[in-house]
């Protein structure tokens, strides 16, 4: 692999790894070199020695007219000294929450029902052990994660009015706990409702999941070859849908090479999907099986039956067992619980099936997966930006690129354990069979990788691979089955839909793909519908019971709208059937929106037709009420979890949930004492770029850039968002000049 172009250190070291030294030079320069020493022995650090603040003036923040901050730094550690200063300004609140969720801290914050969601992230995180494995890291990471450490708490050190809930000091090897950038990771993948009945002999006090349909994650990215653009150059769409308020926009730079743009997860040193002046990535979550489980043989002994080993092979090899001590919040002060928890070789035992206790083995790399986190940002070019994925540490996400130099590539997972074929890893496999051990990790070329397709498109919503590129996709047939697990969705057929024939974009044309209305989901659902009606006897009350509101389907074009009446009737006729359905689609592992149109029958649909038009009716007074009327977004609080109130002012949204095939995506639903439905998921961060020898961008954000709703910048985009109209984006001081709100160093 190649250094990294940009730093003004990459002679130094290869002099360095030429002489056989292990510890680098100041910034990331190669990504082969700091992986290969990511885990060298090195003395450890006395306890407690940490960092002092870092002096302010080696770092500048200017906030430009929307309140986007733009943090330039003398050296990288500089830079992200300042990133973490200005995130902590607009939701220092979030921060925290993030780290307390990703080190097993949230029900010292928020009380007892935490506690088993506690429990699964320390299964996984231990505090000892990241010390020590950022003890023996390059001396460049250190020095961000110092930065980064030295950042938030001159923030509560300048802002006393600032009161955490939990964590009054960060500490540089707390950064190694939250390094991937997604939501929840592989880690939520482990069910807190039997890991509670495992551990606690109890239900999870989380609570039960919702009632309704659960709306999709993920997001969707497109790159566009300059064969299909008016400007010959390569573009970029990054639409991570996303909680929303999940991330803070900013641009980053400093006088190493760093100059990154970008959607940064809260408390995160990275532009996690972003741009620099010559390259673009989006990542979108990816549907391979990465998580595997392993049913283990346990054998007793002794009259408690107490469990002393597993099988594994011809072995009984002994169970490893540990102390795990989860504090959490009370009325009167604090308390804590004390679990005796298991792990194999393969992972910790998560729960129990059939006699048999299941482990889980998945990707704990945190510090390579930082490193990759942070120096992709830097990659100006596809073979460096390749380079970085050779880490494989990325492992929940596929990532669409696109670059400058008119490269444009899909890159599928980035962490998929090589596996045998024989056995279906969907489902746990036998832990007793060395047959079932990873056997390394598949390199890139092994998986469905896309690079400069015939097609000149590539485009990924968190469906399979083999639609990425149209007919330039990879095939199925070529991959073992877990490669992925996703499938098609609704929103990769309207994808394909709007990119196959697309030519001469624009900007704007990019934007106006990216919020095409049409909804693939009602595509073949709608015609169902109406077959089943023209079956009716003309004597079938439901015949004319439901006349009008079928009349109205006949004649909707699919597209969704904020005036759009049919768009209401369709959406709540779909979240009832699927409702309705899901039950008997998840027994018989068929995606519920492919079992509404197939397995679902006549008489379901009609029902939920009528269900549907009874919901409106009682809710808004009629059937017909406009879609805009219904789907709202407000913002009134800074609150994690917001409040929603009918009473307050809010916006119409036009777009839909991303199940029904829409791509900009708004998952809302009433909520407590609410008849409106209001969004929290969904289109969070939406850009388009493009790539010459000058980046051009456009975007928005969900709501604004602060969390304080005292700021300007808490609702100033909501219209925008709402109405798909990017802002143009100030990426060079040229275009940043003249929209200058503010510009100070932290701390002072």
């Amino acid at each position: 692999m190649t250094s990294l172009p940009g730093s003004r250190l990459a002679f130094a070291a290869r002099a360095a790894r030429a002489r056989g030294a292990r510890q680098l030079a100041v910034a990331f320069t190669s990504v082969a070199a700091l992986a290969a020493t990511a885990c060298v022995d090195r003395p450890a650090a006395p306890p407690g020695a940490r960092s002092g603040a870092r002096p302010a003036r080696d770092v500048t923040i200017q906030r430009d007219d929307w309140g986007v901050p733009h943090v330039r730094g003398k050296t990288d550690a500089d830079a992200v000294f300042g990133l973490v200063y200005a995130q902590a300004e607009d939701d220092f609140h979030r921060i925290e929450t993030n780290y307390l969720n990703a080190m097993g801290r949230l029900a010292e914050a928020e009380g007892e029902a935490a506690v088993i969601r506690d429990l699964r992230m320390k299964l996984f995180v231990d505090p000892a052990d990241l010390r020590a494995k950022l003890d023996a890291c390059p001396a460049s990471l250190r020095r961000l994660t110092e930065a980064w450490a030295d950042g938030l708490n001159t923030y509560l050190a300048t802002h006393p009015e600032v009161h955490p809930r939990v964590i009054t000091r960060f500490e540089p090897w707390m950064a190694l706990s939250f390094t991937e950038g997604s939501i929840g990771g592989d880690v939520e993948t482990i069910s807190l409702d039997e890991l509670a009945a495992f551990y606690a002999h109890e239900a999870s006090k989380e609570g039960a999941a919702p009632a309704a349909p659960r709306e999709p994650t993920g997001s969707n990215g497109f790159a566009i070859a300059g064969k299909n653009t008016a400007s010959g150059k390569a573009m970029l769409l990054i639409n991570p849908h996303t909680s929303f308020f999940f991330r803070a926009e900013a641009h980053v730079s400093s006088d190493e090479g760093l100059d990154a743009y970008g959607a940064v997860t809260w408390g995160q040193f990275f532009v996690y999907q972003g741009w620099n002046a010559r390259a673009g990535w989006m990542h979108t979550s990816s549907g391979v099986d990465a998580v595997d489980e392993y049913a283990e043989t346990i054998v007793r002994r002794g009259a408690s039956g107490e469990p002393l080993a597993y099988r594994y092979g011809s072995e009984e090899r002994p169970i490893a067992r540990r102390t795990v001590v989860v504090p959490y919040k009370t009325a009167g002060g604090a308390a804590s619980k004390t679990f005796t928890v298991y792990s194999t070789h393969h992972g910790p035992v998560v729960r129990e099936a059939g006699g048999k206790w299941i482990t889980v083995r998945l990707m704990q790399e945190p510090v390579k997966a930082l490193i990759q986190s942070f120096t992709r940002t830097k990659a100006t070019s596809y073979a460096a930006f390749r380079d970085t994925m050779e880490l494989h540490t990325n492992s929940s996400n596929n990532t669409v690129f696109a670059g400058a130099d008119g490269d444009i590539a899909y890159f599928h997972a980035n962490h998929v354990p090589r596996r045998d074929a024989r056995f279906d890893w969907s489902r746990p496999v036998d832990g007793s069979d060395p047959a079932t051990e990873w056997r390394g990790v598949h390199s890139l070329d092994e998986t469905p990788f896309v690079r400069n397709p015939a097609t000149g498109w590539i485009q990924n919503t968190n469906d399979w691979p083999f639609s990425a590129a149209g007919p330039s996709s990879p095939h199925e047939k070529d991959f073992p089955p877990y490669m992925d697990r996703a499938g098609e969705n609704a929103r990769g057929l309207h994808a394909v839909r709007v990119l196959t024939g697309a030519r001469g974009l624009t900007l704007d044309g990019l934007i106006a793909l990216a919020y095409d209305p049409y909804l693939t989901g009602f595509e073949r659902l709608v015609p169902a519908l109406l077959a089943d009606y023209a079956g009716l006897l003309a004597s079938d009350p439901r015949s004319k019971r439901l006349a009008g509101e079928v009349a109205a389907l006949r004649g909707w074009d699919l597209r969704w709208s904020a005036a759009s009446a049919p768009t209401s009737l369709a959406v709540f006729w779909g979240e009832d059937l699927w409702q309705r359905v899901k039950a008997g689609a998840e027994a018989q592992r068929i995606p519920a929106l492919e079992y509404m149109v197939t397995k679902a029958t006549s008489a379901e649909r009609l029902a939920s037709l009528a269900a549907a038009s009874d919901a409106l009716t009682r809710d808004f007074g009629s059937w017909r009420t406009p879609w805009g009327e219904i789907n709202r977004l407000q913002r009134t609080t800074g609150d994690i979890v917001q409040p929603f109130d009918d009473a307050k002012p809010s916006i119409p949204v036009p777009f839909t949930s991303a199940r029904w095939g829409s791509l900009a995506s708004f998952g809302a639903s009433a909520r407590p004492g609410t008849k409106k439905l209001y969004g929290t998921t969904g289109n969070s961060f939406v850009a388009v770029v493009e790539f010459g020898d000058r980046v051009r961008a456009k975007a928005v954000t969900v709501g604004g850039e602060s969390g304080h709703p005292g700021s300007k910048h808490f609702g100033d985009q909501a219209g925008r968002y709402a109405a798909g109209a990017l802002r143009d984006v100030y990426f060079y001081p040229d275009e940043l000049r003249g929209h200058i709100e503010r510009t100070y160093r932290p701390g002072i």
